[in-house]
């Protein structure tokens, strides 16, 4: 489960890149109410609505890696996915100068950027979380490696996870933007923000390092190893099942026997 840590941590140092991008959005949210609890309420319902679309991504694209996973392709998928996150960090104009965005993307983002502008002259809860829920599918380079690693992990649930765990990373100091402002200087974010490179290679080493199956135990398992730890587990559940089974008409038996 140390993908729980990993996401909340990747989340928590994005966040630091998020305020030059998503900090105007934040700091002018038309916030409902007047009162100290009803801003507190509103700044959560737009970070809760962030999240919510960081988790519905998270589980499409674990439902794409598990689907390779039960092809046999699951190694594959963890050695693209740490190599692509790699490369990004070393070549980042490789994908900048060679990959144009679709027209249909194109026209969805522009859709999404008239939507966030009519939601922005509402002051409302149902306003504050749909301005979230479309701030999350907003260009973000964080973002995707984030979705590449959510989509190693494995399975739909772990991608959720992992998702649900990188949303609440970033939610700290986003909330904090919204109630306090800008607070933080720019060079303190600088700092920061060099770290997030640092952080995206060592996933992408240990996702590739996976994926090599070199069987170093925790970092790079044997697939063999794997499966003998999966088939004891559910050996495992199936003799703790028959015993609750076995104890259940045990108890059975004697409710009968007692009338």
């Amino acid at each position: 489960m140390e993908f729980i840590i990993t996401g909340f941590v990747l989340g928590f140092l994005t966040s630091f890149h998020c305020m030059g991008m998503c900090g105007p959005i934040a700091i002018a949210l038309p916030l409902y109410g007047n009162s100290r609890l009803q801003k507190l309420f509103g700044g959560i319902l737009y970070n809760l609505g962030r999240t919510t679309t960081y988790i519905i991504f998270g589980f499409i694209l674990g439902l794409f890696g598990q689907g390779l996973g039960a092809l046999g392709f699951q190694r594959w998928v963890s050695i693209i996915a740490g190599a692509l996150m790699i490369i990004t960090v070393l070549s980042p104009s490789l994908f900048k100068s060679n990959f144009n965005t679709p027209g249909i993307i194109n026209s969805l983002l522009s859709k999404v950027k008239f939507a966030l502008k009519k939601l922005f002259s509402l002051r409302s809860r149902r306003s504050l979380y749909l301005i979230g829920l479309l701030n999350g599918l907003l260009p973000c380079g964080p973002l995707y490696m984030a979705f590449i690693i959510s989509t190693g992990t494995g399975n739909a649930i772990n991608s959720s996870i992992f998702m649900l765990m990188f949303g609440l990373g970033t939610i700290p100091l986003l909330f904090s933007i919204t109630i306090l402002g800008n607070f933080i200087s720019m060079s303190v974010r600088n700092k920061i923000n060099n770290l997030l490179p640092v952080l995206i290679v060592i996933i992408g080493i240990l996702f590739i390092l996976r994926g090599l199956n070199l069987g170093i135990p925790y970092l790079s398992p044997k697939e063999e190893m794997i499966q003998k730890k999966i088939e004891k587990t559910i050996e495992k559940q199936k003799m703790e099942n028959s015993v609750e089974y076995d104890i259940n008409n045990i108890k059975l038996s004697r409710d009968c026997c007692g009338k």
